[in-house]
């Protein structure tokens, strides 16, 4: 039997070490679907309930693995419905190739059913590179550029393939005139660039002159732990994190301040305030009033700045050195050159404001709640976090949580939607997370706005496909609060404005019923002296577990640098008859005086 194009597509993913393919099935990639029939699931055709879903779970397998996530997609409303997961991809530099059928070839035009203008769709979020395969011939080309075009610059790329092709004969480009072979499927290592000697001397002599020196790290950096820390303890410095750097560095470390921004801790809001000296590495951190401040127009910090794209260093902030470079190579390359005050008063600030901090969250996660503070529901899972856990966020308030108070030790890796910020991604981030590391646990952290929005009908994905990872642990915890919350918080802090129930106010369902019939095990939490029990439970489980936890929506995400304007607007919000204004102002106080009395219970 002659192989279809979409046989040899597949036997071109495994070439790549495609193991997995997130899809949902329609009949313009027919053609792709009759050969996954045929190829004896290598790769597998992993159904998702939604294309959307299998763009997400894509890049949450890319994002864990350190390697190409792949979903596809029929034509048409399929193409349609990857885009905000590819996004994500592209905003937050993921390699994930996406395939996507499209009308046939004698169709084309002719505003056929199902025919939309893909590369219109898809010229931007695939402006790294966009395809469509017309003949046979193109297929091996187009394929494995697709693949190092995403490796290489970390970003989706996009193969639109018509149906009537997909299930033609495949004829391999011939050694003639406009056809055009591949190179193969090359693995590709990133590249070593390391700045030449000038820029490290000119970087080691403002990092060497200062005396208060804070580490900016974002995912850039996680392959320069080592060397971030050395850096780190010849300066004195104290290091913090961007939010999809959450990772790279342990927060058991008395030196790492934790996340920054909207999202961040009080010590890393110290530590950009009162430094003098600032190095960012891997990071492109757009919120540069986080960074420290300027006074009479000149930034009160110098600074130095290290990423391996040109693109995007002297972004955010004045810096009068850039280093173009790998961060692990390019900090080993600096390091000889650094000398480091021999004062440490501001690394004992640093590790002081530090400890503290974390006694201020215990003690604001204790506080009591309308049934459960839902700050208790991340501080019971640090206490009990697995070292090779993988932790996926979604946004919303759960991601203040997150950021704040999930404590990261040994191998944990997490992350969430972190430029996007999109709704929806917890769960099948998990998803692709288990299939990247089918014997290390995975947690989801959701509030319960994205999982009504779309990550309710993946627990019948999570309950398809547990039997083929070797740990069965997936954990989905929904935040059950019955409130669009970070929306209501913001509208009372940014607007003034008292919640509005008919945007805000969400349907009640038990999360734990729909999955005890979806198959999965499940436990409601209403009471938060049974929170510990019901981690534990779900992390020694022989199956995947939703902990369904009714928490209080009135406990405010407050920034620890609120401003005075802020806590106006939310008294103008009380004021002008927010439904819930005698709880939220009861609990915003309660919470915010643990920040001043910590040991108080």
């Amino acid at each position: 039997m002659t192989d279809t194009v979409g046989d040899v597509l597949l036997a071109r993913l495994r070439d790549w070490g495609v193991e997995q393919v997130f899809a949902y099935p329609g009949d313009g990639i027919n053609g792709l679907v009759t050969a996954f029939g045929r190829a004896d699931d290598d790769p597998s055709f992993v159904q998702v309930r939604h294309e959307e879903m299998a763009a997400f779970a894509a890049v949450g397998q890319a994002k864990f693995s350190g390697g190409v996530g792949v979903c596809a997609a029929t034509s048409g409303p399929g193409a349609i419905h990857l885009l905000n997961g590819l996004y994500d991809a592209k905003l937050d530099h993921v390699p994930v190739v996406a395939i996507v059928g499209q009308t046939e070839r004698t169709a084309m035009g002719s505003s056929f059913q199902q025919e939309v203008d893909l590369h219109t769709l898809f010229a931007d979020v695939a402006s790294a590179y966009l395809v469509e395969v017309n003949v046979p011939e193109q297929l091996p080309n187009a394929v494995d550029r697709a693949f190092r075009t995403a490796l290489t610059r970390r970003a989706p790329t996009a193969i639109i393939m018509p149906a009537d092709v997909q299930e033609a004969a495949y004829s391999p480009p011939a050694h003639e005139f406009k056809h055009v072979p591949s190179g193969g499927t090359t693995v590709l290592r990133a590249p070593t660039v390391v700045p030449p000697d000038d820029e490290l001397d000119r970087a080691a002599e403002v990092l060497n002159t200062g005396s208060k020196v804070a580490i900016l790290v974002g995912q850039g950096a996680r392959g320069a732990v080592a060397e971030v820390t050395s850096v780190a303890e010849v300066l004195g410095a104290g290091v913090a994190k961007a939010l999809l750097g959450k990772d790279v560095l342990p927060d058991d470390l008395p030196w790492v301040t934790g996340s920054i921004g909207l999202l961040g801790t009080r010590p890393s809001y110290e530590l950009m305030r009162d430094c003098d000296t600032l190095l960012m590495v891997g990071t492109s951190f757009p919120y540069s009033q986080f960074l420290p401040a300027f006074k009479d127009g000149k930034p009160q910090a110098r600074a130095v700045q290290i990423d391996l794209d040109g693109g995007v260093v002297g972004m955010r902030y004045p810096t009068e050195v850039t280093l173009v470079g790998d961060a692990a190579t390019t900090l080993r390359a600096l390091l000889p050159r650094l000398s480091g005050p021999t004062d440490r008063a501001w690394r004992e600030t640093v590790e002081s404001n530090v400890a503290r901090w974390w006694e201020t969250l215990d003690a604001q996660a204790m506080v009591d709640a309308k049934p459960v503070n839902p700050m208790r529901i991340v501080r019971e899972l640090s206490q009990r976090l697995p070292a090779d856990a993988i932790v996926a966020a979604d946004s919303g308030s759960v991601a203040n949580w997150y950021a704040r108070l999930l404590k990261v030790h040994g191998d944990v890796r997490c992350s969430l939607s972190g430029t996007l910020a999109t709704m929806g991604a917890a769960v099948p981030y998990a998803i692709g997370a288990k299939f990247a590391h089918p014997d290390r646990p995975a947690i989801a952290l959701v509030g319960d706005g994205a999982m009504q929005m779309n990550n309710l009908a993946e627990l019948l994905t999570i309950a398809r496909y547990a039997h083929r990872w070797s740990d069965p642990r997936l954990v989905v915890c929904v935040l059950h609060n019955n409130d669009l919350t970070q929306v209501s918080w913001e509208l009372r802090a940014m607007g003034g404005a008292p919640r509005f129930d008919e945007s805000q106010a969400l349907p009640d369902i038990s999360y734990a019923d729909f999955a005890t019939a979806a198959g999965l095990r499940a436990v409601t939490v209403d009471d938060p002296d049974r929170l510990g029990a019901a981690w534990d439970a779900a992390l020694a489980a022989d199956r995947p577990t939703v902990i369904d936890v009714h928490c209080d929506p009135d406990v405010p995400p407050i920034p620890p640098h609120a401003t005075p304007e802020q806590a106006i607007s939310v008294l103008q919000a009380v004021l002008k008859g927010d439904p819930d204004a005698r709880h939220l102002v009861a609990q915003g106080v309660r919470t915010k005086l643990r920040e001043f009395l910590p040991h108080n219970g």
